[in-house]
């Protein structure tokens, strides 16, 4: 299985409501210092709409600012509609990540 694929089966795990950070699917492929390479593999991801890129977010809870299908407002109404929450501390918004972290 490519280093690709293993990116996608992880993150189709990740529950509906629940976010999880590069580097928690870096690690959770055996790959832990491979977080940008997880980025590449979410950014050229043929199964939209089937892995669920939008459930990745930075280690801080921040969006990726070059999220591939439609930027970070995309992707932030996608997390909504989910029932993610998110932080606002006048600078930046984030997802809650104490209350959202996929525990996988």
């Amino acid at each position: 299985m490519s280093f690709s694929q293993r990116v996608y089966a992880v993150v189709k795990r990740i529950p509906r409501g629940k976010v999880a950070t590069y580097g928690q699917v870096a690690a959770l492929i055996g790959s832990p210092r491979s977080s940008r390479f997880v980025g590449f593999a979410l950014h050229s991801n043929p199964y939209q709409g089937v892995v669920p890129c939008h459930r990745v977010v930075f280690k801080d809870g921040s969006l990726a600012p070059g999220f591939a299908f439609g930027g970070p407002q995309e992707q932030r109404k996608l997390l909504e509609a989910e029932g993610v929450h998110f932080l606002d501390n006048g600078q930046t918004v984030t997802v809650d990540m104490t209350q959202y972290q996929w525990e996988a």
